[in-house]
């Protein structure tokens, strides 16, 4: 990334690149000020129609997201990460035929769009034979690229900028005036070249009439002008014309001139001045130049350059740049044109573009006469802003679609709208009650986005937990559901019937309804209207033990996530994908799970978080670590209102101490985890709550717990139910109803994909056997605890089976380091794809990455492994107990 003021010289060193790049395939873009709200404008330009024709060898998915992204194909909006996706697939195919540079100028005008894209591209490269270079203005409020190496160019020293400035002026120079140029411009190149031609001589010679203090890039602009006033009054017509022309076709520049009477020869002068090219496409000198040529044009020059423009654009095949060319020519209200607008949105829409949609909205409101249908176009508008990721913009809005006379629908619409807005901000405080408010309003009027509004402010309600215990948005749940109980199908409308009842009528109550709801949403399959509710579906499914539901909607979404390369949604689906590997023992699997997760946050910008990396540390028993993520979780939670997230941060905190055998410790981090109103964690929380109070001397505490653990896990015929229950009990009891109690844990947790619990309940057991003065019997349940715990990685926990092994007389070798322990978390995850038969090409689609870069991690992989084909890779991967050496 070069990093600059305008006219510092980033524009020529990117052309220097080209020039130097010999043998390889150039792509180039430029953003454009005027094109920066049109979907994807910069990509095309940057892969142009030469490399869309390679886009047929694309897998199906890249191939149909790509089209429909650029209007080749009809179809719905595609995710626009599975456009970026499609996007370095292409270009690294491309480059494996010849290495390929890829030049892109003026990134602070790019559409938000090319912007997402290229940053994902550009920070996955590895192996690819591909170069990319990008150049923005600074300052700058783009920050999508801000993770790439940068270079930030400065200006020449003084005495290569007196030379330079003396080169452009052949006279006489006053020396002083001379000095004062380069310290006012810097050393700045361009304004040293151009600057002093703004100025007769005499003003240069002798000091008159230099440059004031206004910011440098003003007075570059100022300068073209003043040079562009010097001009023809025909040629400063042509100049306006093209200024407006943002695409630099000059068929349409022509046409457009034919229309106003500018004959095509008044571009001589500006030719001449080194002010403009005409060539295949139109270029001005520098983007300065266009933006002082547009500026200096009087606004009625504006408007019939750009209605000329929209005369002379195909309707058919260039219909958006057309409607815009119309909104900028029109001076008053135009219904006919904000129509026109409208339908760009629509099309921005369908191709995934929701920035440009508001834009085209944005606009269709304000040329938009009567004012009803302005406050519809204002409110849609503000919605498709908050789509884009743009609340702030999305809030400006509210208040002028609320100034027009809306209908009761749509005013509704504004408060949810709003309530939206509030969550994406905090994740809890006032949401949940600005969210009920807006279901209440909307039930007389859009039943079903009524029901989706309640259900939406009881998941608030829920993330939000300890700190906005929201009055009356139960109730209001309850009031809209009671009378359609049951009547519906949707797994929307029977999770809100289930959580309801959770809610408002207790655990009991609730559970045919929550049964019935998870069957449902797992019967749908993964829908994309369904997509959005899997974090409840997952917590419900905790909430009644189910494991199996849990497994079976987490590892669902993330597949589904994956195909169809719905980024926003793979790090939610990856991290609680990684809590169930967790919990099956797969400590690697869960590290790797969440590493990727964080690692595509990162590619594409989103908003980080708090993931399951505070758990997997606990259960490595990582103090240091645990007790960082923890502070970091709770500090960001806190600011946000959002409890769910702290309970987390403290039922690792929790088990850690578990591990470590600071009982009292341990007691107070799940007491300050238990939200007795939460929904799911308590299957979690309470067994650690229970075994730290007995184990620290506090039985009326472990015995309070127990009894709230009862009342759900009796209800349960699971095994991991059952399990944790008998595990539980046992704890509480003596003698032979003890041990019946925890042979009856072990062999219930057996039979659960919770294998963390089975083999802490062998541990519990054979400590409880040696305090029986049962010495055989607990080595043989200490050993077994002691390999499950040490073959996952939990430490903690296995430092304190040895401890009683020692106890028991039993020496005890600690675990010899395995070769796969070398390998990073990207590899151990594109090995385990290897061994499972995946192709390069399947697992790149898999993990984001091109066929290349798998090629060359497995490379990697095999070295640190000594290994030599994927037979033996597999051969590896399926014995634990074996070791590279």
């Amino acid at each position: 990334m070069l990093r600059g003021e305008p006219g510092i010289g980033k524009s020529v060193l990117l052309d220097y690149v080209a020039e130097r790049a010999s043998g390889f395939r150039i792509t180039r873009a430029a953003g454009l000020e005027s094109e920066v709200e049109l979907p994807l404008a910069g990509l095309q330009q940057l892969l142009g129609s030469s490399l869309l024709e390679r886009s047929e060898q694309l897998p199906a998915p890249q191939r149909d997201a790509l089209w429909v992204a650029f209007g080749l194909r009809a179809g719905p909006a595609p995710d626009p990460f599975l456009v970026a996706l499609a996007t370095l697939s292409l270009l690294s195919d491309v480059a494996e035929e010849r290495p390929l540079v890829s030049l892109v100028d003026d990134v602070q005008w790019l559409d938000r769009a090319s912007v997402q894209v290229l940053s994902f591209v550009a920070q996955r490269l590895a192996a690819e034979r591909i170069a990319m270079v990008f150049a923005v203005r600074e300052p700058n409020t783009e920050r999508e690229l801000d993770r790439l190496p940068d270079l930030t160019l400065d200006g020449l020293d003084d005495h290569h900028a007196r030379l330079l400035v003396q080169s452009a002026f052949p006279g006489r120079m006053d020396e002083q005036v001379r000095d004062r140029f380069v310290a006012e411009t810097r050393g700045n190149p361009l304004a040293l070249l151009e600057l002093p031609r703004a100025f007769t001589p005499a003003q240069l010679a002798g000091g008159f009439g230099l440059p004031d203090a206004a910011a440098l890039a003003g007075r570059l602009e100022q300068s073209f002008i003043q040079r562009i006033d010097s001009l023809p009054a025909e040629t400063r017509r042509f100049l306006f014309v093209a200024a407006a022309e943002f695409v630099g076709d000059l068929t349409g520049l022509l046409r457009a001139n034919d229309e106003l009477g500018i004959d095509a020869e008044a571009v001589v002068p500006a030719e001449r001045a080194g002010l403009i090219e005409l060539g295949a496409r139109v270029r001005f000198r520098h983007p300065l130049v266009r933006s002082a040529a547009y500026r200096a044009a009087p606004p009625d020059e504006r408007r019939r350059a750009h209605a000329a423009l929209a005369n002379a654009t195909d309707p058919q095949t260039n219909s958006d740049r057309r409607a815009w060319h119309r909104a900028h020519a029109t001076p008053v209200p135009d219904e006919s044109v904000a129509v026109e607008l409208e339908r760009s949105a629509s099309r921005a829409q369908g191709r995934g573009g929701a920035a440009a949609a508001a834009a085209f909205l944005e606009r269709a409101a304000e040329l938009t006469p009567d004012p009803a249908r302005r406050g519809t176009r204002a409110l849609a508008a503000a919605h498709a802003n908050f789509v884009a990721g743009a609340p702030e913009a999305a809030e400006a809005l509210l208040p002028i679609a609320m100034m027009c006379p809306l209908d009761e629908l749509e005013r509704a619409r504004v408060d949810r709208l709003r309530a939206h807005i509030a969550f994406a901000r905090t994740r809890g405080s006032e949401t949940p009650a600005l969210l009920s408010a807006a279901a209440k309003r909307l039930e007389p009027l859009d039943a079903e986005l009524a029901r989706e509004t309640h259900l939406e402010a009881l998941w608030a309600a829920v993330r939000s937990g300890r700190f906005e215990r929201a009055e009356g948005v139960v109730e209001a749940a309850e009031a809209a559901t009671a009378a359609t109980r049951g009547c519906s199908t949707r797994a929307i409308d029977l999770l809100l019937d289930g959580l309801t009842m959770r809610l408002a009528q207790g655990y009991a109550t609730a559970l045919p309804l929550l049964a019935r709801a998870l069957d449902a949403f797992q019967a749908e399959g993964f829908r994309r209207e369904n997509i959005a509710w899997c974090w409840l579906a997952c917590q419900l499914a905790m909430d009644l033990w189910n494991d199996d539901a849990c497994a079976a909607i987490a590892g669902g979404l993330a597949g589904v996530a994956r195909d169809r390369g719905a980024l926003t949604v793979l790090p939610f689906a990856l991290n609680y994908s990684a809590a169930h590997q967790l919990f099956a023992g797969k400590f690697d699997v869960a590290e790797q799970l969440v590493q990727e997760a964080d690692a595509i946050t990162t590619a594409t910008a989103g908003v980080t978080i708090a993931d399951f990396s505070v758990l997997i540390a606990a259960w490595r028993g990582d103090k240091e670590r645990t007790h960082r993520l923890r502070a970091a979780v709770i500090a960001d939670a806190t600011s946000r209102g959002e409890g769910f997230a702290v309970e987390v941060a403290e039922w690792a905190l929790a088990t850690l101490h578990l591990g470590l055998g600071d009982y009292c410790e341990a007691t107070a981090a799940a007491q300050r985890a238990d939200d007795p109103d939460g929904l799911g964690f308590n299957v979690w929380v309470l067994p650690e709550l229970i075994e730290a109070a007995v184990r620290s001397g506090d039985p009326s505490t472990a015995t309070t717990a127990f009894e709230r653990l009862a009342e759900r896990s009796s209800l349960s015929s699971t095994a991991w139910a059952r399990g944790v229950e008998a595990r539980s009990r046992a704890l509480l009891s003596q003698g032979h109803k003890a041990e019946d109690l925890y042979v009856e844990a072990i062999e219930h947790l057996r039979h659960s994909h919770v294998v963390v619990h089975h083999a802490r309940a062998q541990l519990i057991y054979g400590e409880w056997l040696l305090r029986e003065q049962r010495r055989v019997d607990a080595r043989t349940q200490l050993i077994a605890a002691y390999r499950a715990l040490d073959a996952m990685g939990a430490d903690a926990f296995a430092e304190r089976a040895r401890r009683e092994l020692l106890a028991a007389g039993e020496t005890v070798r600690k675990r010899i380091a395995d070769a796969r322990n070398d390998l990073t978390p990207q590899e151990a995850q594109i090995a385990r794809m290897a061994s499972d038969g995946l192709t390069n090409p399947e697992i790149g689609a898999q993990v984001f990455l091109s066929h290349r870069t798998i090629e060359w991690h497995l490379r990697k992989v095999f070295m640190k492994l000594g290994v030599s084909s994927r037979k033996e890779l597999a051969d590896l991967l399926r014995d634990p107990a074996q070791s590279s050496a």
